[in-house]
């Protein structure tokens, strides 16, 4: 318990540590008018294509170092699912941010076996012992399913398949599978907002204007979709 504690701390400081010292560098080259202003947005649109352009594997691997640091820090998918379409396009960004998702997950889960799991255990395993069986006997389509449901919070549903001692190549391609179709969506709705603002060069298009545009009022058409869908699955999944 002691060391559980320990490690705890540890993480908490070097959590707080990554996350002041990007809020520092952030703040410290730009004033907060910037960073909100629409020309600020456009700006580094125009730059992250010249990149791309220029030299896409450095911005790839980037982007993709940034998105395992992120996961592993405990960060949520979606931001960096938003961002990897903005950059990248909703195909190779879905590409690049569901290895990059995966990997990060893996790398936490690795993680929180060696030095989480009596704590892990504590706190999750009477809420989800009903999924021990059906991991137990079908571990990799369980989880593949158990990862596209979702309803649970990303860094969680991270660390709680700890208790399941769940196989580490099951758990990438479970992870990376189950994970894509969302991912999928997230990529196609910032590339939409690129595309939207690549259009409206002056200004900052209403909200009116942006959700009649097909590039973003498709892809949010899907997420719901798809959040129907998994409310189903999810019944069925978290069933006694």
């Amino acid at each position: 318990m002691e060391k559980t504690k320990k490690i705890k701390i540890f993480i908490g400081i070097f959590y707080l540590t990554v996350l002041f010292s990007f809020l520092y560098f952030l703040f410290s080259t730009f004033t907060f008018d910037e960073i909100t202003s629409y020309k600020f947005v456009q700006q580094n649109r125009d730059y992250f294509v010249e990149v791309k352009e220029s030299n896409i594997i450095f911005l790839t691997l980037i982007f993709s170092a940034f998105t395992i640091l992120w996961v592993f820090l405990l960060g949520f998918g979606s931001p960096v699912a938003l961002l990897g379409g903005f950059i990248f396009g909703k195909w190779f960004g879905t590409l690049v941010v569901a290895i990059s998702l995966s990997i990060g997950s893996l790398l936490l889960y690795i993680f929180g076996s060696y030095f989480l799991k009596d704590y892990i255990k504590n706190k999750f395993l009477n809420k989800f012992q009903n999924l021990e069986n059906k991991f137990r006997n079908k571990e990799f389509i369980f989880f593949l399913i158990y990862r596209f449901v979702g309803g649970i919070p990303f860094f969680i549903a991270n660390l709680l398949p700890v208790i399941f001692n769940v196989n580490y190549r099951n758990y990438f391609f479970g992870t990376l599978l189950g994970i894509t179709p969302q991912i999928f969506i997230m990529c196609a709705l910032g590339n939409g907002i690129e595309k939207v603002i690549e259009k409206n060069i002056t200004s900052l298009p209403g909200i009116h204007v942006m959700i009649r545009s097909p590039e973003i009022y498709i892809p949010i058409f899907c997420f719901i979709i798809l959040i129907i869908l998994t409310f189903f699955l999810r019944k069925f999944f978290f069933k006694k």
